[in-house]
């Protein structure tokens, strides 16, 4: 079978194609014949030497994301689940085998049925993304610990970078659950993204005033930040911060340290929380998995332009091509069509 590895940190050169034999799913492993490999920020920093997701291993495969078919079960896994549509999470952390090959053993649990009528680019697409942003939407106190319609109703949710993959996420995922959401992005065509999302504001802040703007749209301030940008947005949250609010910390973008200023978040008894979606605790990992699926299942988390994430994909073989739009900030999801037509 063919596969995408590296042996060695570093540039996107460092990724060959090579053929490896079928691997055979253990007792609680299934297969997964892989149709598309999702590509996250963490799979070119693992793969550079930036993080070590999966590092430590001679040889690796990358990619924590991905769907396909299950054609094989393990001892203990119901038959059952062969000819099941899947979507696939972590499968490279603390793993030599992620998702960028033609077929990939799993513990089953990581293999989550996919519900019918989603596509695989949108099983693909969910993994880190939607745990991630499901985790930051219930850190705050009082929960919910699993959100479902209703759950956020009367909640205002900030996401800062609402065109990114976690924003996206974060966007459809609290629109779902009631909330009224509020983006911040930097300019009209992310703004657009992220009104075809979901979003009930979008805030330029490269234009406006953006506390002034996010204050006119909720004027008791935030119940929720989802921040990809601590270090630089900390003023801005200080001052839409509402009273017992919480500030989600999922990413380090613009720098990877944080000054806190305390008297604004000191008086509304504000929360930071920060969010690693490998580290988080596996009783929050699963009320995401189900809750992802659930909105999943009746349409409310998409994929694709008119859902405000746009889709660049590349074949098995480009795999560095794809790393390195992801490297380079490309706006939308980045996927790799492992099943080939």
């Amino acid at each position: 079978m063919k596969a995408i590895v590296y042996t060695r940190t570093g540039g996107t050169d460092v990724l060959r194609l090579v053929d490896r034999p079928m691997p055979a799913p253990g007792p609680g492993e299934v297969r997964i014949k892989v149709h598309v490999s999702g590509v996250n920020p963490t799979d070119w920093k693992s793969r550079s030497g930036a993080a070590s997701m999966g590092s430590g291993f001679p040889e690796q495969v990358p990619n924590q994301d991905g769907s396909g078919v299950i054609d094989a079960v393990g001892d203990g896994v119901d038959a059952g689940r062969v000819g099941q549509r899947v979507w696939l999470w972590e499968a490279a952390y603390r793993r030599p085998s992620g998702t960028a090959q033609e077929y990939l053993v799993l513990p089953e649990r990581q293999a989550v049925p996919l519900p019918d009528g989603a596509s695989f680019d949108l099983g693909a697409s969910i993994g880190i993304p939607a745990i991630t942003a499901h985790r930051c939407l219930t850190v705050a106190d009082g929960g919910p610990e699993r959100l479902a319609p209703g759950a956020l109703s009367g909640r205002t949710v900030l996401v800062a970078g609402g065109a990114g993959a976690v924003g996206n996420a974060a966007i459809q995922l609290a629109r779902w659950a009631g909330a009224t959401v509020v983006t911040t992005v930097s300019g009209p065509e992310k703004a657009r993204l992220a009104t075809a999302a979901g979003a009930h504001h979008t805030v330029n802040y490269r234009t406006e005033d953006a506390a002034a703007a996010v204050r006119s749209a909720a004027p008791d301030g935030v119940d929720i930040v989802v921040e990809v940008s601590p270090a630089v947005n900390v003023s801005l949250d200080g001052a839409v911060i509402g009273a017992n609010g919480v500030v989600a910390a999922y990413a380090t973008d613009g720098g990877a340290e944080v000054a806190l200023p305390i008297r604004p978040f000191f008086v509304p008894n504000v929360r930071w929380q920060f969010v690693l979606v490998y580290t988080m605790p596996d009783i929050a990992k699963q009320h995401a998995i189900a809750a992802v699926t659930d909105a999943v299942t009746v349409g409310a988390l998409r994929a694709g332009e008119a859902a405000g994430l746009p889709l660049h994909h590349f074949p098995l073989a480009d795999t560095a091509k794809a790393h390195a739009a992801v490297e380079d900030n490309a706006v939308g999801k980045v996927l790799i069509n492992v099943l080939q037509n």
